[in-house]
């Protein structure tokens, strides 16, 4: 009969779990990289919403608003809501929640990066 040694499965499991060692770490960094690029990219287009808001509408740079007030500006999800981040993150106006504020992730603190350049 032919067939397979303990030691040939054996390292044939060994560089199946080194594999895995190495590509595992990389898939979670991409995944990261991924919720943050699409988090700042739901800012942007919030913030373009913002910004055509507040011309459509003539308000001054001290008017506040909120996230509720994009909507018409901005594709909702299929309930109609604004998209959410990625990363778990929620939305909320920028500082004073003023016109020239643009909305901002709670996760853009730290090393999230959840923040518009």
């Amino acid at each position: 009969m032919t067939g397979f040694t303990l030691v040939e499965i054996m390292i044939v499991v060994a560089i199946i779990g080194l594999l895995a060692a190495i590509a595992i770490p990389n898939f979670v960094r991409a995944r990261t990289t991924s919720q943050k690029n699409a988090c700042i990219n739901n800012l942007r287009q919030y913030d373009a919403a913002l910004q055509e808001y507040a011309l459509e509408n003539s308000l001054a740079s001290t008017a506040t608003y909120a996230l509720a007030n994009l909507i018409p500006y901005v594709k909702t999800n299929s309930l109609g809501q604004l998209p959410a981040c990625p990363g778990g993150g929620t939305y909320s106006p920028g500082a004073g929640a003023t016109v020239v504020a643009s909305p901002v992730c709670s996760l853009s603190g730290g090393t999230t990066g959840h923040n518009l350049p």
